[in-house]
């Protein structure tokens, strides 16, 4: 390349190089326009993740800014509103505190049980608890098991409730003996007839939980089942019994027999035949003589 080329080319550079800084100047001190920061206001909502029945304390409250366009409708925004006030759902952290979740009236689970409802504890094992699946917010059957209820060595299981909701589920101690055992606890929702047949049945039998798919509201028709009929020792159809009369004993009416009632009597070497021993022949007889 001769010397005039590299000299254009110096040229061209210094120039593009001015250029760009004129630009970067210009640009540099025209104002930055400044977007207008959104509306915001405080609300409360949730420390930590909350059951239901905790009781609010300053340590499970803070407050939050909030666009004012977003602030969730019925949430409080001073934490002294909802003081000593008591959760009846399951809050997560961060969750804004609602009107509809809190209770001012009670404490526990009994912010849970809804009017015209009780709530009923059992104990359950890995067998008749659904190996510890069972969950508050499920849905559950409860079966019965009684022992020779349908004769010696003969037991039934029937289904007394359906579709019942688990309020909650946990595990407790208990001590028997020297020895400390952990059994899980499940509470459900039932009617007031619900809660007398769940209490009969913890009283006579074993009972278990039967796990239902959470939309199925279905109330099936069982029928319930024993030690017989599940090991197919008795016919599927109904034995019927059928009512005989006995056969009417048909006489027939004969000619009446007549009865000699005279008899024969040997006496000194003669055959005599009277009515009595003093009938009439002896008398006759006698006179002979």
């Amino acid at each position: 390349m001769d010397k005039k080329g590299v000299a254009f080319l110096l040229i061209a550079t210094v120039l593009a190089a001015a250029a760009g800084g004129t630009v970067y100047l210009y640009l540099k001190g025209m104002p930055v326009a400044q977007a207008d920061a959104p509306e915001t206001q405080p609300v409360v909502v949730a420390t930590k993740d909350m059951t239901f029945g905790t009781l609010l304390k300053d340590e499970h409250l803070k407050l939050v800014e909030f666009p004012t366009s977003s602030v969730p409708p019925n949430s409080y925004g001073a934490i002294d509103s909802v003081m000593s006030q008591t959760t009846k759902v399951f809050v997560a952290e961060g969750e804004p505190i609602l009107a509809s979740k809190l209770s001012a009236i009670g404490g526990g689970l009994s912010v849970r049980v809804a009017e015209n409802m009780r709530a009923m504890s059992l104990d359950v094992n890995d067998v008749t608890g659904v190996s510890g699946f069972v969950l508050p917010g499920d849905r559950v059957d409860v079966l019965v098991t009684v022992d020779n209820a349908a004769g010696s060595n003969v037991a039934v299981t029937k289904t007394i409730l359906q579709d019942v909701e688990v309020l909650a589920a946990g595990v407790k101690t208990e001590t028997k003996g020297n020895h400390h055992i952990t059994v899980q606890t499940v509470t459900v929702l039932v009617k007031p007839a619900g809660a007398e047949k769940l209490a009969l049945g913890v009283h006579q039998g074993q009972v278990h939980l039967a796990l239902r798919n959470p939309v199925d509201h279905e109330q099936v028709t069982v029928k319930s089942t024993n030690t017989k009929s599940m090991l197919g020792m008795t016919s599927s159809r109904k034995a019927t019994r059928r009512r005989t009369t006995p056969k009417a004993v048909q006489t027939t009416q004969k000619d009446p027999v007549e009865v000699d009632p005279t008899f024969t009597v040997i006496r000194d070497g003669k055959i005599l035949k009277q009515e009595s021993p003093t009938g009439k022949d002896e008398d006759d007889d006698s006179e002979k003589k």
